[in-house]
């Protein structure tokens, strides 16, 4: 059998073909990989294919044969993602809204390439970005780049924080641009968080990535430290509701006993529960006390009640009269 022209392409073109077009519910016969190959130039007989599909499987892609009536058909049982795994992947894509709908789409497309044909169109009957609320900055994947290399570097930031002004247009909060020290990012709220020190105010702060514009790496050395040895994302992420600042405060609570999961799920299992009465219990959390945290109380419906520090309470219930 003469051979074609893209021979030496021969075992890059067989995986693709049986990772495209394979999967545990569909096959190909070694007839059908023939035709396959011969649409890239590309010629083989049975015995070189046992061969290829042999060496498939000592670069990693397990291919599995089965019998179909008189002959026997060939399918990759071992991918890279499962496709579970990229569902996973395309949801998390999608309810992020500091994803542009742009990129989104380019992702989305981008990981149907790890799935098979029938697996890939799966995944698109879960595409629905379209008329969600995402992201408008495209330079988002640029500061996310920046931010990390700085901390890389052990360097400070300069950048231009901005906010929506009623024309619909992003400004600048303030003339000066912030300088801070990155330390970590963090996604909270469907949001890409910035979390770094600012030696101006003396303190740990959190600011959104997709707000940020011209970010310039310093050369200054990063500050802050000795704060961030003992810094915990995770219990940083639970004071703050929706990430709007206020003072640190140990807060008490009085909740339906029913409504245990939802503080559990907001505050984690390490909280102390004490029983008030048959149908009532109590914890302390800390919290950045904000009005956020106040809606989020109203919101629970009566379920959950501040009951101390006074203060905190009294602030609630000017909120609430305002």
């Amino acid at each position: 059998m003469p051979k074609g022209k893209n021979q030496k392409l021969k075992l890059y073109y067989l995986a693709e073909i049986l990772v495209e077009k394979t999967d545990e519910e569909h096959s190909l016969t070694i007839n059908e990989i023939r035709d396959e190959l011969l649409k890239y130039d590309i010629t083989a007989d049975r015995k070189s294919l046992y061969d290829d599909v042999e060496a498939l499987r000592v670069m990693g892609i397990e291919v599995a044969k089965e019998r179909i009536g008189s002959t026997y058909g060939y399918h990759v049982i071992s991918k890279q993602f499962e496709i579970a795994e990229l569902k996973l992947l395309v949801d998390a894509i999608q309810s992020s809204k500091f994803i542009t709908e742009k990129k989104s789409n380019a992702l989305i497309k981008k990981l149907t390439g790890y799935a098979s044909k029938y697996e890939a169109d799966q995944l698109r009957r879960q595409v629905y970005v379209n008329g969600r609320i995402k992201s408008m900055n495209e330079s988002i994947y640029y500061n996310v780049d920046e931010i990390h290399e700085a901390i890389a570097e052990n360097r400070q930031i300069r950048f231009e924080y901005l906010k929506w002004n009623l024309e619909k247009k992003l400004v600048p909060r303030r003339d000066m641009p912030y300088v801070v020290s990155p330390w970590a990012l963090n996604w909270d709220d469907e949001n890409y968080y910035l979390i770094a020190y600012d030696a101006e105010a003396a303190k740990i702060k959190h600011f959104r990535v997709d707000k940020m514009r011209r970010i310039t790496v310093l050369d200054d050395k990063r500050e802050g430290k000795e704060l961030f040895k003992s810094f915990n994302m995770a219990a940083y992420a639970k004071k703050n509701f929706g990430m709007f600042g206020g003072e640190e405060r140990a807060v008490k609570l009085v909740f339906e006993n029913e409504m245990v999961g939802v503080l559990i799920d907001r505050f984690g299992k390490d909280i102390t529960i004490r029983p008030v009465d048959e149908g009532h219990s109590e914890t302390t959390v800390t919290v950045f006390v904000s009005n956020q945290f106040f809606g989020w109380i109203f919101g629970l419906g009566g379920g959950v009640k501040i009951v101390g520090p006074g203060d905190v309470v009294s602030a609630f219930k000017r909120m609430m009269k305002e």
